[in-house]
């Protein structure tokens, strides 16, 4: 098993993000971070976030809000960080609580500032194979890193064991603008080990801890773990059961270790890009 770390890929986009940072007069730009309630993979995600962005020169702020916060306070406080001047990004941590309409921030979000391809303007976009708007920073980290390890793309058959919006769909219209022939599995997906077999590129996006085990893979596969999930003893793991990968002839990125790091250097990139007020 050959271990694909994200390290290497996240200083690759450093050194991208150092250039365009470097054509930018006066203060670095500024992230915003919202997190409502204390989920704890919201919070991993926070922390990764706020190192990288320091780590690479760039402002960051959070902003907490109780789980019980109101639909009607919670976009009157978005707003303001919305509509604030020195906001050149936003993440928005989700999902949200239930009481909170997060379809109508979804359409609040300026889409000049949504890093995270939330807004419908940035997924449309993504959908119909538009570059200049951003794409989920996980999605768009899949692609940096089957990229930077010089992993052919085009003609492959990709599976992802995932359908949400956050994941799934977007990195699937992702391969397709790549040329790779992609099947989406899910819950119902009949004989799903079957149909993962038959992968050249396999994405572990279900968020479902360790779910994905040496029947899912053929010898010769690259498998990407999209997974950020806590064990019976807390320990951070993946959707991918890396023990039972030891022996196979695969390349597959841990947990931790792996795309994490790309994630938020993905978004780091991206809010250089957002207040520059230019994308690829």
């Amino acid at each position: 098993m050959e271990l694909l770390k994200g390290a290497p890929v996240s200083a690759a986009i450093r050194a991208q993000v150092e250039e365009e940072l470097a054509r930018i007069k006066g203060p670095a730009p500024r992230l915003a971070v919202i997190r409502v309630g204390e989920r704890p993979d919201d919070l991993s995600y926070e922390r990764g976030a706020v190192k990288k962005m320091e780590a690479f020169g760039l402002r960051v702020q959070t902003y907490v809000f109780p789980e019980d916060i109101s639909d009607e306070t919670f976009k009157a406080e978005f707003k303001t960080i919305n509509e604030d001047p020195d906001t050149a990004g936003i993440l928005l941590l989700r999902p949200l609580p239930g009481q909170i309409q997060e379809r109508d921030i979804e359409a609040m979000i300026d889409p000049a500032k949504d890093l995270d391809g939330i807004s419908p303007v940035n997924i449309a976009k993504v959908f119909s194979g538009d570059s200049s708007g951003f794409a989920p920073c996980t999605a768009e980290a899949v692609i940096e890193v089957l990229k930077f390890y010089r992993i052919p793309i085009e003609g492959k058959r990709a599976v992802i064991i995932g359908r949400s919006m956050v994941i799934g769909r977007p990195l699937s219209m992702l391969l397709l603008k790549e040329n790779a022939t992609v099947t989406i599995c899910h819950t119902r997906t009949r004989e799903i080990q079957t149909v993962c077999r038959g992968a050249e590129i396999l994405v572990a996006a279900a968020g479902k801890a360790r779910m994905v085990d040496e029947t899912y893979v053929s010898d010769g596969a690259v498998l990407i773990d999209v997974g950020i999930n806590a064990d019976e003893n807390g320990a951070l793991c993946g959707d991918v059961d890396q023990p039972s990968m030891e022996a196979r002839r695969i390349a597959l990125t841990p947990v931790p270790g792996g795309l994490g790091a790309v994630t938020t250097a993905v978004l780091a990139k991206h809010l250089v890009q957002a207040a520059l007020g230019v994308l690829p």
